[in-house]
């Protein structure tokens, strides 16, 4: 890893490490500066390398999540943003790697030297009680969606069941913009720790 700048920090850099302070004593106006502050240059970012605008949100909001959760272990002496760009980098990278596995189909026959042919592979993930499975992992995930409270819970069913926009929802909701980023934001980060609680149940 690369030693600090011996240079002073920027005015930028300073009032970030306050809002980091301030957040990690527990100060949720902290987490919505940063977003605030970040929100567009990290779209910006991300939008070069990511085309579609609403996966470019989508992915800026997850990078948040995983760089507020991980904020204990942010060191200081670092510029944030550097360390908030870093994580939002890596994560559109592994979003964009995803994307681009390869799969073969077997259903479609494969063309080989001696001609077609039709792929057969053993059904080696069968469980007689997947479809159990599913419907209990579908109600964990819905109970965690309608434990929310209101204010969350509209949003997120908006934005992720009604497949609405950012801006369809501000809205309709009557509300800014960043707000209903931050209020989605707040949504995923606690839906996150609900299912992480009952990961057990979810395998």
């Amino acid at each position: 890893m690369s030693q600090p700048s011996s240079a002073p920090p920027s005015a930028s850099s300073e009032e970030d490490r306050v809002y980091v302070t301030q957040a990690l004593a527990g100060d949720q106006s902290a987490y919505g500066a940063l977003m605030t502050k970040y929100q567009q240059p990290l779209q910006r970012h991300v939008a070069k390398m990511v085309r579609d605008s609403a996966i470019v949100e989508d992915l800026v909001q997850e990078a948040f999540v995983k760089a507020f959760k991980a904020l204990e272990r942010y060191a200081p002496e670092y510029a944030f943003s550097t360390w908030l760009y870093r994580i939002t980098t890596n994560h559109t990278i592994d979003h964009i790697r995803r994307k681009k596995l390869k799969t073969v189909s077997i259903d479609k026959p494969v063309q080989t030297r001696d001609g077609e042919m039709q792929m057969e592979l053993p059904d080696t993930t069968y469980r007689p009680d997947r479809h159990l499975v599913m419907d209990q992992r579908n109600e964990i995930i819905a109970a965690a969606i309608a434990d929310l409270p209101p204010k969350y819970h509209r949003v997120i069913v908006m934005r992720h069941q009604e497949e609405k926009s950012y801006e369809e929802i501000a809205v309709e909701l009557d509300l800014p913009l960043g707000t209903v980023k931050a209020h989605i934001f707040r949504a995923r980060a606690l839906l996150n720790k609900y299912l992480r609680d009952r990961r057990s149940e979810l395998m």
